[in-house]
């Protein structure tokens, strides 16, 4: 069988297989991507920025389609898939209007010569290793910046998203990226390795699992490669006080079940004082249960299934062990009676750092409740994980919720929302959530080469 495969989580039926590439064709692999980066960075950077803004008319045009290959592939809901769309869209739209203002060059001081100025240029071929939760979006946030540089890709999409990978590989083409320049690779995690060590190949970039992130930098840390990576999160979510409760649940909820909870930078820890925290759990655990389960493409559903029936059942096990452990499971949990990969969205509460739950990321539609009596021990169990995604503060108090938000170990940390993205803010996370950032302009500060040129009369 194929190492690609679709199989839809919300029958469970494999619908279709995709042949992985051969061994023999790795270094060719580079050597087509030099030779596309070079082509491709001669186009001056005005035409490049002009070919980016093709894409995002191109995936607006074919959004309906775009988006219906997600929901077959990873079960996104409907709607949520047609955001992620237009999401992705906006990114290209971005960098095709500011593109290419970032690859003006700077002046400096001369200090003694009679030019001194800063160039920016791209660095060439790059591996792009992306995950199955936001086929577009993520992808979206590496190329549109690289493609704006001047660099190649070579992008291996999980095995989860061959379809909707290869329609992301129409579009760029259809918008005027040569086909070397942009190759869409159904590759192994070996391969990949191989591809790393070829001396074509100057950076990578991997969304990802802490496992397949350490595994990716360590090649690329052998062979001197330029790495960024986006790993997990278990983002937390800090109560201060609320005008509004009901609100502010409901805000809880749909940030937690959006893409059924497969979010790095999902809210994953809830952390409420002591006078808020029976209401906040009751309500929460009412949101929850009130969420309509079921087939992403019904108008009604909330929550999808999960990507497969494994992750599914990896996020169950992680529930029982939390309850094993001591845990309070308020709802949910248990994986639903019917086909697909279905899980009713859970709240755990009583967590204690001995447990399993309290330092790993559980990836799905589960909420942990945390209470607090003063918000010195709020920051304590916010900052006491090893993952520093984002998180957010929320509170009636602008003054002191930026003050906590301050003291949060996180590359992002919002007050009064959660987990914003926007093509012009920076995305990225500190500790075992990785480093790197993407988005904006300093999307464009990573895999590039930047480049002295003095110039003295004498």
């Amino acid at each position: 069988m194929s190492a690609y495969v679709t199989t839809n989580p919300t029958t469970g039926v494999t619908e279709r297989e995709f042949a992985l590439l051969s061994d023999d064709e790795i270094d060719r692999l580079a050597q087509r991507s030099a030779t596309g980066h070079e082509r491709w960075r001669a186009v001056p950077a005005t035409e490049r920025a002009d070919t980016l803004a093709r894409i995002a008319d191109l995936y607006e045009k074919r959004a309906d389609e775009l988006a219906a290959a997600i929901t077959t592939e990873m079960g996104k809901v409907t709607k949520e898939a047609a955001g992620e769309v237009q999401l992705a869209a906006g990114i290209y739209r971005w960098y095709a209007e500011h593109g290419p203002d970032l690859l003006v060059d700077e002046p400096l001081d001369p200090q003694g010569a009679d030019e001194s100025l800063v160039q920016h240029r791209p660095i060439g071929p790059l591996v792009g290793v992306m995950p199955w939760n936001y086929p577009y979006y993520q992808v979206a946030r590496f190329v549109a910046p690289n493609l704006m540089l001047g660099n190649s890709i070579i992008l291996k999409h999980a095995s989860i998203c061959a379809g909707s990978s290869a329609l992301m590989a129409e579009v760029v083409h259809e918008a005027g990226v040569p086909e070397d320049a942009y190759i869409n690779a159904y590759a192994n995690s070996d391969q990949i390795a191989t591809l790393l060590e070829n001396d074509a190949v100057r950076g990578v970039s991997l969304t990802g699992s802490e496992k397949a992130g350490a595994a990716v930098a360590e090649v690329a840390a052998k062979n001197l490669k330029k790495a960024v990576l986006e790993l997990g999160g278990s983002d937390p979510f800090v109560v201060l006080d609320t005008a509004d409760m009901s609100r502010l649940i409901k805000v809880a909820s749909r940030a937690r079940l959006s893409n059924t909870g497969q979010a790095c930078n999902s809210p994953k820890r809830f952390i409420v004082p002591d006078e808020l925290y029976d209401e906040f759990v009751d309500g929460l655990v009412q949101a929850f249960d009130d969420a309509v389960v079921g087939d992403p493409t019904d108008a009604d559903t909330k929550v999808g299934p999960l990507s497969s029936v494994t992750a599914r059942d990896t996020v169950a096990q992680q529930v029982q062990t939390a309850v094993k452990q001591g845990a309070t499971l308020r709802t949910g949990g248990t994986a639903l009676d019917r086909d697909g990969a279905f899980l009713q969205p859970a709240v755990l509460t009583d967590i204690t750092p001995e447990m399993d739950a309290y330092s790993e990321e559980i990836f799905g539609p589960v909420a942990m409740v945390y209470r607090y009596g003063s918000v010195d021990e709020a920051v304590q169990v916010a900052n006491d994980v090893q993952f520093g995604l984002s998180g957010s503060v929320w509170g009636t108090d602008l003054d002191k919720a930026k003050e906590v938000a301050d003291r949060l170990d996180v590359g992002m940390a919002y007050v009064n929302e959660h987990g914003t993205t926007l093509p012009g803010l920076p995305f990225g996370g500190v500790k075992r959530s990785g480093f790197g950032r993407e988005l904006g302009r300093w999307g464009m500060g990573e895999f590039v080469n930047t480049r002295l040129r003095r110039t003295s009369s004498r």
